[in-house]
Parts: C-alpha cells; sequence; structure tokens
C-alpha cells in the first residue's frame, strides 16, 4: 500500500483516483505527524468487507431480517 501525504492527494487527486481503480490501496498520512487518517480503496474491495461477523457468537446464532419487516411508532416507543 502506497502513504501518500494529504497535501499530495489534493493536487493530484485525478491521478489517486487512477491509482484506485487500477486495484491499488492508497493511505493517506498528515505531513507533519505523518499519521495515517485514511485509506482510498477500490469499491469492489469494500464492497466485500461489508459483511458483518458475530464475533463470540459466530457459529451460535444468525441474524436474518424479513423483507416484510415493520413496528408501529407504538411498538417502537413501548419497547
Amino acid at each position: 500500500m502506497k502513504t501518500l501525504p494529504l497535501e499530495e492527494v489534493r493536487i493530484h487527486f485525478s491521478n489517486v483516483l487512477k491509482e484506485v481503480e487500477a486495484g491499488n490501496e492508497i493511505a493517506i498520512a498528515y505531513e507533519t505527524t505523518k499519521e495515517t487518517i485514511a485509506v482510498i480503496v477500490p469499491y469492489q474491495t469494500w464492497k466485500k468487507n461489508k459483511k458483518r461477523e458475530l464475533g463470540t457468537l459466530k457459529g451460535k446464532a444468525e441474524i436474518k431480517l424479513a423483507t416484510d419487516f415493520s413496528m408501529t411508532d407504538e411498538e417502537l416507543l413501548n419497547s
């Protein structure tokens, strides 16, 4: 992963996006502290990582929300 200072990302943003589009991840860091503040990743990589894990309940429980799930305001306020 390539790390660029924030100011360079601002100046060359379109080039940075071309690199990301090519499949590269780009880290953005403050110039003075060198602290990484963000990472730009290709959309397909981000999309694959959206699945949530249950942590300690992995393999013991699952979450399913029905497509017809609904709750009235009264039910919400009384719960």
